[in-house]
């Protein structure tokens, strides 16, 4: 009998799954699965589940938001031989899920993971001990995600980001760093960086271009500079979220490696989790290492 290992968040999204969990069950067991099921208890709890367990298994499954989704492949990420990845996304956002297609209904992605087909994504992998699958981001707003109250975010789901955010704008903080890219090497004061593998970020698509492929082996950059004056900084709002002409503090790349270099410390952000605080950064491109299951007829 094939084996499953069904990992999933009981606080996500105002823990909708605790009414969805019989029906989840009943699909896997029709479907031919051995179950083994995991209720995580607290930070990095699903990692080690899917590390401990995950080899033995056909197929692993996690339900939770972006988050618990990030766990899940850094604890797959340690195995030598990965299962399949089967995600149902119960989160505030699920940012990573939008890009794949694959149904907030929770029931209807259940039903993905057992009739889906694998499909292969790229992995960033963060000074070689962490890993992400969608974003990893210093600066303006990020700590927003991870400070945020899962309470809160339960709440008034996309809006809590918001809201924080909003708070944010008087603390905005300048960093003085080195980037190198390829051939491309910029230097000076920035605001914000992202590195991304998706076609939404925090809920909006404007920030990233919307011609991503999740698996060619290359991840979309997006610098910004420290603007001068107010005007300035409306001027990159502007150009991020109504296309106007470009920028001269905004810059967007194309890599599958990038080092950056701070003069201090910068706190990270991956997948909406706290990444620590590093000095220097090398981020990779682990190109087409998961094969997350989705529905055959959607196209990238």
């Amino acid at each position: 009998m094939k084996k499953m290992l069904f990992i999933f968040n009981p606080r996500s999204g105002k823990a909708q799954i605790k009414n969805k969990l019989m029906e989840i069950l009943d699909i896997f067991t029709k479907a031919g699965y051995e179950l083994h099921v995991h209720v995580t208890q607290g930070p990095k709890d699903a990692s080690e589940a899917a590390a401990a367990f995950g080899e033995s298994m056909d197929l692993v499954v996690c339900s939770g938001g972006d988050g618990t989704l990030n766990e899940t492949i850094n604890g797959l990420m340690r195995l030598d031989k990965i299962p399949r990845l089967g995600y149902i996304p119960a989160g505030s956002t699920n940012d990573f899920a939008s890009s794949l297609k694959i149904s907030k209904n929770m029931i209807t992605a259940a039903r993905t993971v057992v009739s889906g087909v694998p499909y292969p994504i790229d992995i960033g992998c963060f000074c070689r001990d962490r890993h992400f699958v969608y974003i990893a981001a210093f600066g303006a707003f990020t700590e927003v995600a991870y400070l945020t109250p899962q309470d809160f975010k339960n709440v008034l789901g996309h809006q809590a980001y918001i809201m924080e955010g909003m708070k944010s704008l008087a603390s905005i903080k300048s960093y003085v760093l080195r980037v190198e890219c390829d051939s491309v090497v910029l230097e000076g004061n920035f605001i914000f960086g992202m590195i991304t593998n998706t076609i939404s970020v925090g809920g909006f698509k404007g920030l990233v271009t919307q011609d991503v492929a999740l698996n060619d082996g290359e991840f979309e950059v997006l610098l910004i500079r420290t603007p001068k004056t107010p005007l300035d900084f409306t001027n990159i709002i502007n150009y991020m979220f109504l296309k106007e002409e470009p920028n001269e503090y905004v810059h967007k790349l194309r890599t599958s490696c990038i080092k950056i270099f701070p003069e201090e410390p910068i706190d990270w952000v991956l997948d909406g989790e706290f990444g620590g605080s590093r000095r220097e950064v090398e981020i990779f491109n682990l190109k087409k290492q998961i094969r997350i299951l989705r529905n055959p007829q959607k196209k990238q």
